[in-house]
């Protein structure tokens, strides 16, 4: 008896372990069935298995059982979504904030990788690449007039850290092609978009997304802020489409003192979660203004919403996306990964901001676009639009807020739909307004390195007529005709030009301080934090 109470339990584990190995089924992933059971195949299994030993045509059993997952993730909400092998590397980057390459920007033109900017003190910079430099070659890979795509050259001069890697180029002035050796590295992917002072004390800060990074980021940017005399902030979060949650809840720390509630998370399998204040914030006194759009999403939104329930901000711009629920990642055996959706997030006052998803997929997907066909973005969001409860605010104010359906702003600013002509659109679409910046931009290169920022640029730069009818013969190349558009439209298009051109010099950041200029939120922003 005492030799069976010894092995019985050993017994056991050997049991479960062979019905855990037996029970292996989609793409590896184990069921959470019986061990009883595991050598009953589910419908879906003795599906995937007739078709591999009888179907008319072979097919690769991957398609098979990706159609699987997908069709049944489509039975839960929108944001659980299976990533295949071949994608999780490219979805990870967003969110480390960081990949392996050789830090350059480019753009292709005329089936040319053109670069536009160069990285300073990255891999590309130390091998003296310019920008204005086309490539001819990348290692033995020819990319120059065969079609070259996008995809197909950023997987070219991506690669492992401290890997070598030569191209073959052309450079301005050079009569003969160059070979350049570039060891590979750490290329930042910044979340932070900018961090300037618009006057004496008032600074505005914008963060595209929540990665790895974002919150130091975001903490040294706040720092230099004060050492140039931080008073009143802006905080930009339009296009914000989230991103790791725990660096927007280290961002609210920020503003918001004590031991406040940030947000706190719930699921059927996820007990009560909560996220408070833990430490003294860098920025806990003084104005804060905090702009959104339908674009503001997830993590951005629990950033918006603790700062709107604690009356610590003023929201301007429109209504945010309303994404309130909470994705974690599995990775499956084959290298592929499922972010599930766990829990439900909840403002301090116990708003849920996702939006309803119980007509289908399609028609939750498509619900921002409504916005723009019912008016919504035009004229302003009202309470009736609100299927949700209404809840008081728990600072001083005690207002009236919304839940289920996304965060309304305190001060609506409609969408500006004044660069949207036929011939506005074109310069877009087909990367004319683009391509002529380049051009413009190498032409006149001697003349815009004279300018030291992007405040130098604005308050120096004043040829924005010269820009205009600059491209307006490069426009008419492409048979677009700039006479046609409207007054209003062009000076908006002619500010575009001056930002763009910005952009080309300093990147996001030059292109965000020159756009700001003439921004009518940022204009209403810094009206009402004046006050």
């Amino acid at each position: 008896m005492k030799k069976l109470q010894v092995w019985l339990p050993l017994l056991f584990a050997i049991v479960m372990i062979i019905g855990m190995i037996i029970g292996f089924r989609l793409r590896g992933n184990i069921r959470p069935s019986s061990i009883f059971m595991a050598h009953k195949p589910t419908p879906v299994q003795e599906v995937m298995d007739l078709i591999n030993m009888n179907y008319v045509d072979s097919i690769a059993a991957d398609t098979i059982a990706d159609g699987a997952i997908d069709g049944m993730l489509s039975h839960l909400d929108p944001h659980s979504v299976y990533i295949p092998p071949a994608d999780v590397s490219e979805m990870n980057e967003d969110l480390q904030g960081n990949f392996e390459g050789i830090g350059v920007e480019f753009q292709i033109f005329d089936d040319t990788v053109n670069v536009m900017n160069v990285l300073a003190g990255g891999p590309s910079d130390k091998a003296d690449l310019k920008v204005g430099d086309k490539f001819l070659k990348v290692g033995d890979s020819v990319v120059a007039g065969n079609g070259i795509t996008n995809d197909r050259i950023r997987k070219l001069l991506r690669g492992l850290g401290s890997s070598q890697v030569t191209v073959s180029l052309v450079r301005i002035g050079s009569p003969t092609p160059l070979q350049v050796h570039i060891t590979r590295g750490t290329i930042p992917l910044p979340s932070v978009d900018v961090a300037y002072m618009v006057d004496k004390e008032t600074g505005y800060i914008r963060i595209n997304r929540f990665s790895e990074t974002t919150h130091a980021e975001f903490a040294r940017a706040i720092m230099q802020l004060q050492k140039e005399g931080l008073q009143r902030l802006i905080l930009d979060l339009r296009g914000n489409g989230g991103g790791i949650l725990q660096e927007s809840i280290e961002c609210a720390d920020d503003f918001l003192d004590g031991d406040k509630l940030i947000v706190y998370t719930v699921g059927a399998r996820s007990p009560r979660a909560e996220y408070r204040c833990r430490r003294d914030g860098l920025f806990e006194k003084g104005k804060l203004v905090l702009l959104t759009d339908e674009g503001t999403a997830s993590a951005s939104e629990v950033l918006t919403g603790a700062l709107q329930d604690w009356d610590r901000a003023t929201i301007i711009g429109r209504r945010t996306f309303g994404k309130g629920l909470v994705q974690q990642p599995f990775q499956l055996s084959d290298g592929s990964s499922l972010r599930l959706t766990i829990a439900r997030y909840y403002t301090p006052t116990g708003r849920s901001i996702q939006k309803p998803y119980n007509k289908g997929h399609e028609d939750y997907n498509e619900e921002v676009m409504k916005r723009f066909h019912d008016g919504e973005v035009l004229h302003g969001d009202t309470t009736t639009r609100h299927a949700g409860p209404a809840y008081r605010t728990l600072g001083p104010e005690h207002r009236t807020v919304y839940g289920g359906g996304g965060i309304t702003p305190d001060l609506f600013i409609g969408f500006d739909t004044s660069t949207f002509s036929r011939s506005t659109t074109t310069l877009y679409i087909d990367g004319t307004l683009s391509r002529f910046i380049y051009a413009y931009y190498i032409q006149h290169l001697p003349a815009f390195r004279n300018y030291k920022s992007p405040a130098d640029f604005i308050a120096g730069f004043h040829d924005e007529d010269g820009l205009w009818k600059g491209l307006g013969y490069y426009a008419a190349k492409d048979r677009v005709n700039l006479a046609s558009i409207p007054p209003k439209e062009k000076d908006v298009l002619k500010h575009r030009l001056k930002a763009l051109m910005a952009r080309q010099i300093w990147r996001t950041e030059g292109y965000y301080e020159v756009s700001n200029a003439d921004d009518p939120v940022i204009n209403k922003a810094l009206e009402v934090i004046r006050k």
